[in-house]
């Protein structure tokens, strides 16, 4: 990566037999590749997104790294090495490239989105040249005018598509359901993460859909429809950030700005093929935000590129000491929620996430197997139990009271959520919320400063529109198991689109300490998008 010829030479294997091939022509033997190499003018830049190793016996190996160009143009790197005379050596190599470039988004009429037809399957392309109109994103469409102008910055006059939970100067919070809507006041100032990247320099393009009330992770509204996932047609976009997620992965917008109480951030960003993050609980001013439950509760941001995140996040958040990841754990038994076809693609991204900056720094060290300890002999679902237990009470002590003036405003499976914590008495909530603290410092136990947890984003890839409803809900319930835990503990998450199942796209989350956000944003992204965001 870092064209180093002399280097490259000294890793393949001496003498006639080395190969080395691609997509044109197969060189053979040491000295022909090193010529092509010497007159080439080197590779572009590319990031590694996936790194799969395979032993061949004791003395072989094959590496198989997936990347990914500027441009957009994937390859695959095929490497055997083998040792013979006390090292190690590349005996074979094959490059290969993938499609080209994306091309740009299509504009589309305001009101609806475009998402490329079922012949389209790359979910690297924010939109197709055969489109078809799919459905409502926006409640508040954005005409031929941003409905608020942004000045000069680092954000450039990126497109913001704003979830319709946040207060926009001279529009309601709609907040997902009509009857809120129909009551809801014109406000008359910008909620303060809004005005935040608006200085920055972006623009406002819209106020883009939420899930109901923001208490679902489908993306699916039973008053405005089912929000379309762009790169995955009938399939699931998530939710409850679902408008700006599907906002911003159609190329119709740059930066979504959303909510994560309990993984509504993450979901949308890992079905839809983009970067995700969940603020530091409490970092981010929350005025003139509707909540779901307050504990939980954090700002977050989803765009189609990590620099451009980076910008977002230094504009969001407040300064932070600098406290750079070096070390990467994974717990085994968060693996297992994940579908098993992915699983190996998950293992392959973290290879490659620890080795992304081996062109011009020290490599991360492999990623170390830690176990959870729970303070509870019930495991995981002991914990998960408890986080939907205070969820709710909260959730209902927050809306109870619109919910019991209005018993037929919202959707059935809605309303049972709310239902549900209606009827938690105070002892039982006070007891999973303690069960939830100890929690909390077993994580930041783990997670002291400088270290990342790694974990899939979601239990699977999107799930399909007319998936059975018990499958669906046995999705919901792995998912959260994986999502709960930085949200119980007020942690900062960052879901990239590094891992594939088939050919859907499946988020590769990292947890870390309070107020490492930009720490984790610096891991992902390039050197000025980090110092911009000191």
């Amino acid at each position: 990566m870092a064209n180093d010829v002399a280097a490259l030479d000294a890793a393949f294997a001496e003498g006639p037999s080395t190969i080395r091939g691609d997509s044109g022509v197969a060189l053979v033997g040491h000295e022909a590749i090193a010529a092509f190499r010497a007159g080439r003018r080197g590779a572009p830049p590319r990031t590694l997104l996936r790194v799969h190793t395979r032993p061949l016996g004791p003395d072989a190996a094959v590496i198989i790294a997936e990347t990914l160009r500027a441009d957009g143009l994937s390859g695959i790197q095929t490497q055997v090495w083998e040792r013979g005379s006390g090292r190690w050596a590349v005996t074979v190599a094959h490059v290969s490239s993938g499609p080209g470039p994306a091309p740009a988004p299509v504009p589309v009429p305001a009101g609806t989105i475009a998402r490329a037809t079922p012949e389209a399957t790359r979910h690297t392309t924010p939109a197709s040249t055969c489109l078809t109109s799919l459905g409502p994103i926006w409640r508040v469409a954005p005409g031929s005018e941003a409905l608020a102008r942004g000045g000069t910055g680092p954000l450039g006059h990126a497109r913001l598509a704003v979830k319709d939970l946040f207060a926009v100067a001279g529009q309601a919070i709609g907040a997902g359901n009509p009857v809120w809507l129909a009551q809801a006041p014109i406000e008359s100032h910008h909620a303060p993460a809004v005005t935040a990247l608006l200085d920055a320099g972006a623009d406002l393009a819209g106020i883009a859909a939420t899930d109901e009330l923001a208490f679902s992770l489908s993306g699916a509204n039973a008053h405005y429809g089912i929000t379309p996932n762009p790169v995955a047609p009938h399939r699931l976009s998530g939710g409850s950030s679902s408008g700006p997620a599907a906002a911003v992965a159609a190329g119709l917008a740059d930066i979504g700005l959303g909510t994560d109480t309990a993984g509504s951030i993450r979901v949308p960003a890992s079905y839809c093929g983009l970067y995700g993050l969940r603020t530091t609980h409490g970092a981010v001013d929350r005025t003139g935000l509707v909540g779901l439950a307050p504990s939980f509760d954090t700002v977050g941001l989803l765009t189609r590129d990590a620099d451009l995140l980076a910008r977002a996040g230094a504009a969001l958040l407040p300064r932070q000491r600098c406290e750079p990841i070096t070390r990467i754990v994974v717990a085994p038994e968060l693996l297992e929620l994940l579908e098993p076809g992915a699983r190996a693609s998950f293992r392959a991204a973290v290879q490659a996430l620890t080795l992304r900056a081996a062109a011009t720094a020290e490599p991360l060290p492999p990623p170390v197997p830690v176990a959870l300890t729970y303070p509870d002999a019930g495991g995981l679902d002991a914990i998960f139990t408890a986080f939907r237990t205070v969820q709710a009470a909260q959730a209902w002590a927050l809306h109870g009271d619109f919910i019991g003036a209005h018993p037929d405003a919202l959707a059935p499976d809605v309303a049972a959520r709310f239902h549900a914590g209606r009827d938690i008495d105070t002892a039982t909530q006070e007891s999973a919320q303690r069960l939830l603290d100890a929690m909390r410092t077993e994580l930041l136990r783990l997670l002291p400063a400088g270290t990342a947890l790694a974990l899939p984003s979601t239990s699977c890839a999107a799930p399909r529109h007319d998936a059975d409803p018990a499958h669906l809900e046995a999705v919901r319930q792995a998912t959260l198991r994986l999502t709960c835990l930085a949200s119980l503990a007020g942690l900062p998450a960052l879901s990239i689109p590094a891992v594939q199942a088939d050919t859907l796209p499946v988020g590769l989350c990292l947890v870390a300490a309070p107020g490492q956000d930009l720490d984790l944003l610096a891991l992902i992204s390039s050197r000025d998008s980090w110092d911009q965001s000191r």
